[in-house]
Formats: C-alpha cells, structure tokens, sequence
C-alpha cells in the first residue's frame, strides 16, 4: 500500500515514469487491482493505450469485481474510436459489485450514444448518471443539450 500511495502521488503530480516504477514494485510485491489500474492510468497519459488496456486486463484477473478497469477500459476504447467494442465494457462497470464513482460508465455511454446520434438512449444513460450523483455538473449539461435535441 505503501509504495502504491506513493506512486498515486507522482502520478498526480505528473511524474508519470516514476509512478509506472512504483506501480510495478506494488505489484511485484503484492498484485492489486488497484495498482494494475492505476498503472493504466499512468499509461494512458502517457498515449500508451493498448498497454493501459491491458493492465485493465491484468486489474480484473486479479479481482473480476472491482468496476473501474471495466470503465476504463470502455474509456480508452472510446478514446480509440471503437464506440460499439466499449458498450459492453461499460456495461459491465454498471454491474461491478465494488465501484465508485458508479456514475462515469452511464456518463460514458451517453457520449457513445450521443456520438451515434441514438438521443434518446443517451439521455436516458445520463439520468442514470444523475440517479446515482445528482450535482454532477457534466451530466446535467450534456442532459439539457441532449433534451434540447429532441424540441
């Protein structure tokens, strides 16, 4: 835990390569999937999109329950142009027994909706995003401009 705090602390500060470096001792002293997807994380701001999705890969081996590689997974794909392959990604993050913040797969799905010009599918994934946070100030703005869509 030790030393994956410390990577999450130059992750933040924006020293990715030394984060990626204490991500990997977390790991090799103790697999997470926390630290297999933080270390994603790091990857992705990198550019490095394939790895990050692999180490999302690695994050659900080590436990099929925690729902944030789920979601950025879809994230990454999304980010890669393949809406349609991050739908089920998604979906699967809705469902994950041990996730927070629970709102970003419904948030993520009404972009992908909303890209595809599917209005109605998105709104309804952006109330979802509201039934869960209601002060959301991104899911209240993308729900008024996909309402005002419709009139």
């Amino acid at each position: 835990m030790e030393l994956w705090s410390e990577a999450l602390h130059f992750q933040l500060s924006g020293d990715l390569d030394r984060a990626v470096k204490l991500y990997t001792e977390s790991i090799e002293a103790f697999p997470t999937a926390e630290a297999f997807t933080y270390r994603g994380w790091a990857y992705e701001r990198m550019g490095r999109l394939d790895d990050a999705i692999a180490e999302c890969h690695r994050a659900i081996e080590a436990d099929p329950a925690f729902g944030n590689p789920y979601n950025d997974i879809g994230a990454y794909l999304i980010a890669k142009g393949e809406l349609d392959e991050a739908i089920g990604w998604l979906e699967k993050a809705k469902q994950a027994p041990r996730y927070e913040p629970r709102q970003f797969p419904y948030m993520n799905l009404g972009r992908i909706y909303a890209a595809k010009g599917m209005v109605k599918r998105a709104i309804e994934e952006f109330e979802g995003a509201l039934a869960i946070a209601p002060d959301d100030s991104v899911s209240t703005s993308a729900l008024a401009r996909l309402r005002g869509m419709l009139n």
